[in-house]
């Protein structure tokens, strides 16, 4: 008869497990996140495409992302999925943060088109300084030190990159700094809104895209790009149409493997690999399109990852410290208020 496995075997069985279910939510979400910058790119500026409405292509996105949403919520697993279900109420609450999620996933697709993939990451790359600059102005708080170091490296990549860019477009070097401006909105706004859907991260995907679907119609009225999309070439073309379903379901993954990647190893892990794969991303991208880069344009991009990497570690750090300090406070409370019973 075959022995049962030691404790240690069973152990390393399941770590080996964990490391594996890591490995692959990592994995996919390079793959996903990756992918969907190209796309969006080809989608954007490439000879084959080359829509010349961002505002629209991406409500369509946010169209196919709430049908995708619709369906999943439909043929569901119940511990993956919840059901399809929108209130007017809880729509009214979370359209400040759709406005600013709007306002978010436009300006990087219109940074995107005016921009390679290569530069992409420096040009969005102040998401970080105008997070502390927003919150010290909307919540109050400050900002250390050494964070603000951080924040000064990554202040100078990006200037070195737009230096070193050859045939910089400054229209989309604005279109990053405003996307990077909502992005950061976008986070702080993120925790008023949650408690309205249960801080489920999920049904708040659904609802901005929901109200998205809306907020983006008198947008693309206004911005005249109706008469650009009934002019466009290849709008009778399945392949065209095909490649803008495949976006907004992007859309979809890009969130899910975002919420599994947070679910699986933590906050601090997830903006490391961020940061990694924005590098990857860089290097990727310049292999693909063949660019020739000069050592200071290397340079601003790792002052851009490196500041931003060691800015997450300075914010981790920091926390754990308070943390710590609150949980000795409370340790403290404990053994006076143990002190008063036994008087």
């Amino acid at each position: 008869m075959a022995s049962t496995p030691s404790l240690p075997q069973t152990q390393a069985e399941t770590l080996f497990s964990k490391s594996l279910k890591i490995a692959a939510v990592v994995g996919a979400y390079w793959t996903v996140s990756i992918s969907m910058v190209f796309l969006n790119k080809y989608l954007l500026s490439s000879a084959d495409v080359r829509l010349e409405a961002p505002i629209f292509i991406t409500w369509f996105q946010c169209f196919v992302a709430v049908a995708t949403l619709y369906l999943l919520g439909s043929i569901r697993s119940q511990t993956l999925f919840p059901p399809f279900e929108v209130k007017l109420e809880t729509c009214k609450k979370v359209l400040p943060l759709s406005c600013i999620f709007v306002g978010m996933i436009v300006f990087n697709n219109l940074c995107l088109k005016y921009v390679e993939v290569s530069f992409y990451n420096v040009g969005r790359s102040l998401t970080t300084v105008f997070n502390v600059i927003l919150t010290y102005f909307l919540l109050n708080v400050t900002t250390s030190v050494k964070a603000l170091l951080c924040c000064g490296v990554i202040v100078s990549g990006f200037a070195l990159g737009i230096d070193q860019e050859i045939d910089v477009s400054y229209l989309g070097v604005f279109f990053g700094v405003t996307a990077s401006c909502f992005v950061a909105l976008n986070s702080i706004f993120v925790k008023k809104a949650l408690p309205f859907v249960d801080h489920n991260e999920w049904k708040l995907t659904l609802y901005n895209n929901v109200n998205g679907t809306f907020i983006f119609l008198p947008v693309i009225l206004v911005s005249g790009e109706m008469s650009t999309v009934f002019a466009f070439q290849n709008l009778y073309q399945p392949y065209f149409w095909f490649m803008m379903v495949v976006s907004g379901i992007f859309g979809v993954a890009i969130a899910v493997v975002t919420m599994m990647q947070i679910k699986f190893t933590s906050p601090l892990t997830h903006n490391i690999s961020g940061t990694t794969k924005a590098c990857f991303q860089t290097v990727l991208a310049v292999s693909i399109n063949d660019e020739t880069k000069t050592g200071l344009w290397w340079l601003s991009n790792l002052f851009v990852l490196g500041g931003s990497a060691a800015y997450t570690n300075v914010r981790a750090s920091e926390m754990r410290a308070l943390h710590l300090a609150v949980m000795q406070r409370m340790r403290e409370e404990q053994k006076n208020n143990a002190k008063l019973d036994l008087k």
